[in-house]
């Protein structure tokens, strides 16, 4: 008994050196763990890349709870859908296609209740699902789940699979993996919206691309379109001459107005003027003129249904078969039913509106025939504005068995006819009014000493001031033809 006096000192000694080891290896622990956390928020902030940054997260989890594997599954909100954005290994596209319902699974039941899960059995656990594990054959035997958090709402689940050595995740490991979690919202969410940037970048890009390239091509038909149109009065060509490259700089100077005054070497007795503004780069309105033999004259003016490059396409084609098919001898409402077979042949969607003739320069006496066209003028020599009345037929290309009629009349020395489109008299002001075909007659009969080129100017003028500035929707197509 006398020793104990001696002895509990000594014991008490001891306890405090117990305690104290315990609170140093705590504090060494907690020194570990405060120093993984950092190391981890340095792996975090070290990358952008969204990409990058899933890789790095699932490595760091895995390492510092000793696990076997870690995965980052996604919330897609708008879907109600969990996702993984990244998936390394043999199957990883494989596990990239998966997705999880909210609530599916243990990482849908994190995703849905924003708690944490630790399980040490999970074929035991009810919430279980196999769908990943049986695609990737991996068998999983415990693991740790938490949210990831982002402005109170769950952007993601963070989970450590197998826990290495055959030892359970604790309580402290899922501290632990919600520390690491906290910090990964943050640079989650910033490299989504760099990844957003990115994506927003190269679709700009691509958008830039691909308009300059459209810009080119159209350039490129704009000029082909306007090659199409004759630069003079001369002899009928081939449909293969169309394609010689055009010199566009006085066709489309100024605003894309396309104009042809030139006069034949041999003084033809009679002169043909016309221009073409499409209403964007290319267009569906067309002219054609070319002589046929020593006397004759012939022309077509044109309206497609459609705009832009098709409506261009589908005019190139009824050029090419005026072209191929318009021979001496030919009335102009044969040509329109022989192009009106072979075009509703091509079973198109379009159609396209004509007016077309024939003009004998020395006897005056004009064949013309029309398909559902603008009804032209004459201005007369002696002051008189007649129309070229028609007999009213289908457009080209709505019914493969139209037969076109033809009409006559005589055309004398002074006469000239004008021809336009619809882009004339539907042109609209700001109010939406149209100019109207009674606008059209009383400016022609003001123009009864203009020479071709002047009632070219002066109807384009005219439908540019009506309009003040309002946009053109349609293409303007005029042409003038006048008996010497």
């Amino acid at each position: 008994m006398e020793t104990l006096p001696f002895l509990l000192p000594a014991v008490l000694a001891f306890a405090g050196w117990i305690w104290g080891e315990r609170r140093r290896r705590a504090s060494e622990t907690e020194l570990r763990r405060t120093m993984q956390l950092f190391e981890v928020s340095l792996e975090m902030n070290s990358t952008i890349r969204k990409q990058d940054l899933l890789r790095k997260i699932m490595e760091t989890s895995a390492r510092v709870l000793h696990a076997e594997a870690s995965s980052v599954i996604l919330v897609d909100r708008e879907k109600g859908e969990l996702y993984f954005e990244l998936a390394t290994g043999s199957k990883g596209e494989e596990v990239r296609e998966i997705r999880l319902k909210m609530g599916e699974g243990v990482a849908g039941w994190v995703a849905e209740n924003g708690q944490p899960v630790k399980i040490d059995d999970a074929s035991q656990d009810p919430r279980w699902s196999s769908k990943v594990a049986n695609r990737v054959d991996y068998a999983t035997r415990n693991l740790l789940c938490v949210p990831i958090f982002s402005k109170g709402a769950v952007i993601g689940v963070l989970q450590v699979l197998n826990k290495r050595d055959g030892k359970a995740f604790t309580d402290r490991d899922v501290k632990l993996l919600e520390s690491i979690a906290s910090p990964t919202a943050v640079s989650l969410e910033n490299a989504m919206l760099y990844d957003a940037l990115e994506k927003s970048m190269a679709a700009l890009k691509e958008t830039v691309a691909a308009k300059e390239r459209m810009e080119s091509e159209l350039r490129i038909a704009q000029r082909i379109q306007m090659s199409f149109l004759p630069k003079e009065l001369s002899w009928k060509k081939a449909a293969s001459a169309l394609w010689q490259e055009p010199d566009v700089s006085a066709a489309l100077a100024g605003d894309q107005v396309g104009t042809d005054d030139h006069r034949p070497a041999d003084r033809f007795a009679a002169e043909v003027h016309a221009l073409l503004r499409p209403a964007r780069e290319v267009g569906g309105d067309f002219y054609d003129y070319f002589r046929l033999g020593e006397r004759e004259l012939f022309f077509a003016l044109g309206d497609v249904s459609d705009k832009g490059i098709p409506a261009a396409l589908f005019m190139a084609m009824i050029m090419t078969l005026i072209k191929g098919r318009m021979s001496e001898g030919m009335s102009p409402g044969e040509l329109l039913t022989e192009v009106n077979r072979e075009l509703y042949k091509d079973d198109s969607t379009m159609f396209a509106t004509i007016f077309c003739g024939v003009l004998n320069a020395e006897s005056g006496t004009l064949t013309y025939s029309e398909g559902g066209h603008c009804t032209p003028y004459v201005l007369r020599r002696d002051g008189g504005l007649a129309p070229l009345a028609a007999r009213k037929h289908l457009p080209l290309g709505v019914m493969d068995d139209t037969v076109y009629s033809d009409h006559e009349t005589m055309i004398e020395s002074g006469d000239r006819i004008v021809l336009y489109t619809d882009g004339i008299t539907e042109a609209e002001d700001r109010s939406g009014r149209q100019y109207g075909s009674h606008k059209l007659q009383t400016l022609l009969e003001l123009l009864r000493g203009a020479d071709g080129p002047g009632v070219l100017e002066a109807m384009l003028g005219d439908v540019d001031r009506f309009a003040d500035g309002a946009k053109q929707f349609d293409d303007i197509a005029i042409m003038t033809l006048e008996k010497k």
